[in-house]
């Protein structure tokens, strides 16, 4: 066994014997560490250093409890949630997402993939996430008021504009950053830059709500570009039917790819015709209704409940955008047969290491969520810098930015991938590049 075999296998086993029981967490940071085996054969700097064993635990861990009042009276108790994870490269950026599947574990393998995915987009900003177990879903908007305050009330003596600057994520659109935003000023007087995703009408930047959507797109048709490829006449799935969903399907749409289905946790729409944009965006951003609602109002619709994944079609591109472990490997095999030619995640680790490694097996190229759903994250970093800078820029300019971003993130990606001899492994390329960049930042600022 090699220096880096045993380094990374001692590595291992002192994550499993500390952190037993958070299997995401350490599905996230395996995958990671797995593919950093050259980058620490070529610098056993970092293996002397211990890097990677700072970088796996986190700066700091805040949990504490959100109480708040339902519209019936009675008293309820959530948890909540932030990781400040890694700060080497600039203040903690990550999302808050308020779902009950929320625990540290998931918060914690959120966080750690916040670290590189943030370093890819070349912007100084570094890694945290939280969130709480509290489901908006079927909530009255004055009860989702009440938790947000309450959870703001602990959560903001944790966080500042260039300390940690928490964004949305699934659960947490901009009402909740309304009210979140709200309660922290109430507090501490008008900080802009404490929240990103914030309205238009109290500095929020244009382009955020599309950004990880377009993004998304942006970064996979610099791939498809890179294969001598196009998007035009492409048939692709997506998976969701939030802001990721939409606006992936939105820009795939104008580039002219014919996207099929769109989905939510009840099921999913197939339209051999194409999927409507406007009807979606009707039904998920108006009414706030179920994507089901879909094949009421447009007659070549079919709604099915269950998997998108499980559908057979011939198609060329899968997009998952609706959560973490939504394709296992009996779905990859599936999507393998259906002929994929490229998956691009605009989730937070939708598909799972069997999946991977079905892709991989079946030459699919793959673009992981780190580098492929960046967009968001890069977005936000350029509001702090317009809340820095008391201005707001045009649409035109922050989503060239964001074009320039996430073809640079190909370019990086692509580039380690060469350098290592890869094999077009664009994930094990998004890792090491990511991760190359935090590195030399820890190795220069010593054991901190």
């Amino acid at each position: 066994m090699t220096d880096v075999e045993t380094y990374i296998k001692g590595l291992k086993e002192k994550i499993i014997s500390r952190d037993p029981d958070q299997s995401e967490f350490q599905e996230a940071v395996f995958t990671v560490i797995d593919s950093l085996k050259p980058v620490l054969k070529k610098h056993p700097e970092y293996i002397k250093a211990n890097i990677l064993g700072l970088m796996v635990e986190p700066e700091r861990v805040i949990q504490f409890r959100v109480p708040w009042q339902d519209d019936k009276g009675n008293f309820q108790i959530n948890r909540g949630f932030r990781v400040q994870f890694n700060s080497a490269i600039g203040p903690y950026k990550g999302g808050l997402r308020f779902h009950p599947s929320v625990n540290l574990s998931i918060v914690k393998f959120l966080g750690f993939e916040q670290i590189l995915k943030n370093s890819l987009t070349g912007l100084p900003i570094g890694g945290g996430k939280g969130g709480s177990d509290f489901d908006p879903k079927g909530k009255s908007d004055l009860e989702i008021m009440r938790f947000c305050q309450s959870f703001m009330t602990e959560l903001q003596k944790h966080i500042g504009p260039d300390l940690d600057v928490p964004a949305g994520d699934i659960g947490v659109g901009g009402r909740e950053i309304g009210y979140l935003y709200g309660q922290y000023k109430r507090l501490n007087g008008s900080q802009n830059g404490i929240l990103t995703g914030k309205g238009l009408q109290y500095g929020g930047s244009l382009a955020r709500i599309e950004a990880t959507g377009f993004g998304l797109i942006y970064y996979l048709d610099a791939l498809v570009k890179d294969q001598n490829d196009t998007l035009k006449n492409k048939v692709v799935k997506i998976s969701g039917a939030g802001n990721v969903a939409i606006y992936a399907l939105q820009k795939a749409q104008e580039k002219g790819a014919k996207v099929v289905t769109v989905s939510d946790s009840n099921g999913y729409i197939y339209d051999s015709n194409g999927i409507d944009l406007a009807t979606v965006k009707q039904i998920k951003e108006v009414e706030r209704a179920r994507i089901k609602e879909y094949a009421d109002k447009i007659k070549t619709a079919q709604y099915f409940e269950g998997s998108v994944w499980d559908l057979s079609i011939d198609y060329d591109i899968a997009l998952p955008c609706a959560t973490q472990n939504e394709i296992d490997g009996k779905k990859a095999q599936l999507i393998a047969k259906d002929g994929v030619k490229y998956i691009a995640e605009g989730a937070n680790m939708p598909s799972n290491t069997e999946a991977i490694k079905v892709y991989k097996d079946n030459q699919i190229i793959y673009g992981p969520a780190k580098a492929a759903n960046a967009g968001g994250v890069a977005v936000s970093a350029l509001e702090m810098s317009q809340n820095s800078e008391r201005l707001s820029w045009s649409f035109e300019d922050v989503d060239g930015q964001l074009q320039d971003i996430m073809q640079d993130i190909y370019d990086k990606t692509a580039a380690a991938d060469k350098e290592y001899d890869l094999g077009k492994d664009f994930q094990a390329g998004a890792n090491i590049a990511g991760f190359e960049k935090v590195a030399k930042a820890m190795l220069a600022q010593g054991l901190v």
